[in-house]
């Protein structure tokens, strides 16, 4: 929780806006409070399905889009979003996180794709990359566009750095 509560106010304190999949829980609706309270624009993306009073209590959003499914939910986060920085989180954030990585190894995007790794969370997920390169499922070039910071400042400096246009064209 104390690495979300910083990326939100180094978003904010910065003048960055925020793009998340909306609500107030968890860790994400840290960041997006956090965000808001230091000055950034806060851009939620709900689907239909998640529009409950429990979900989006407390208002944490500048704007509040709700839009039919996941599906448009990822369309228009990529759309919206410089750069990507996954929490620790559930299979919902494995599977945003999985689908934005697939999405930069076609070629759809050189957009940054950050892990926060705090407390060693992804790891595993780290690991299971390095064996899918050593297996021929994934490039080494590919792979190393994966940024792992452990803690919110290094995510965000990775995030807003420069990314590698190496990766290949668009298939």
């Amino acid at each position: 929780m104390k690495e979300a509560v910083e990326l939100g106010r180094l978003i904010g304190e910065n003048g960055l806006s925020l793009v998340y999949g909306g609500g107030s829980l968890g860790l994400m609706g840290a960041v997006a409070r956090n965000a808001r309270e230091s000055g950034a624009e806060v851009i939620g993306i709900l689907p239909e399905a998640m529009n409950k009073d429990y979900v989006v209590e407390g208002n944490v959003e500048t704007t509040l889009l709700v839009v039919r499914d996941m599906h448009e939910r990822k369309k228009l986060m990529y759309e919206k979003s410089d750069a990507f920085i996954a929490l620790p989180g559930g299979i919902g954030t494995l599977e945003e996180l999985f689908e934005i990585f697939t999405w930069k190894q076609l070629g759809y995007h050189v957009k940054p794709v950050v892990l926060l790794n705090v407390k060693n969370y992804f790891d595993h997920i780290i690991s299971f990359l390095k064996h899918s390169v050593e297996e021929g499922f994934l490039t080494k070039e590919v792979f190393s566009s994966l940024h792992v910071a452990e803690n919110a400042k290094d995510a965000l400096g990775m995030a807003l750095s420069e990314e590698d246009e190496t990766l290949p064209e668009k298939i």
